[in-house]
């Protein structure tokens, strides 16, 4: 068995239109969220024994802030393929992944997080976690799922369950939806 961490970035700040969008940074919501997460991702500990993430800035510092939260700072892998990258793409990267690294989290952008879930958890009305993704996953949201694998290389559709789902919002209400905005 395999274990799949899945770490959205954070709130990002659009007030600069000049800004490619690799570019953007996080927002104060995003700053104060990532935190949180890296606190829980901490308490919630799995071992993560490699960090897959995208360089655009909104998950760099997503990733800054959490690990600072959290007072740890594990080795961390920047893969470019990653940025904005579909289901089938980012399934590619993690085959190519080492079987002594029994643990991944993967920090990344949506569509593609979400789909990776839709595409390895099978939607058969057990998972009322995903259920919850299908409404959405936001911003700095954070999944575990178990993987039926043994070698990274045989990651494929239907082989995983979701056992852990946390969004900012279930920390602490001020992170939650702002429908005003």
């Amino acid at each position: 068995m395999k274990i799949l961490g899945i770490f959205r970035h954070a709130k990002s700040d659009w007030n600069d239109a000049r800004l490619r969008d690799f570019d953007r940074p996080l927002n104060a919501r995003g700053r104060k969220g990532a935190a949180v997460m890296g606190l829980h991702i901490r308490d919630n500990a799995v071992g993560w024994k490699r960090v897959l993430a995208s360089p655009a800035v909104r998950v760099t510092q997503t990733l800054e802030l959490a690990c600072e939260a959290a007072g740890e700072t594990p080795p961390i892998t920047w893969d470019r393929r990653i940025y904005l990258a579909n289901s089938a793409t980012l399934i590619d990267v993690l085959r190519e992944q080492p079987d002594d690294a029994g643990s991944i989290i993967m920090v990344g952008h949506n569509p593609g997080l979400e789909d990776l879930i839709f595409d390895l958890v099978p939607d058969d009305g057990t998972s009322p976690l995903r259920d919850i993704v299908e409404e959405k996953l936001p911003t700095a949201a954070y999944a575990v799922l178990e993987l039926d694998i043994d070698h990274w290389a045989d990651l494929r559709e239907g082989c995983a369950r979701i056992t852990h789902l946390v969004r900012p919002r279930d920390l602490d209400p001020d992170l939650g939806p702002d429908f005003a905005r």
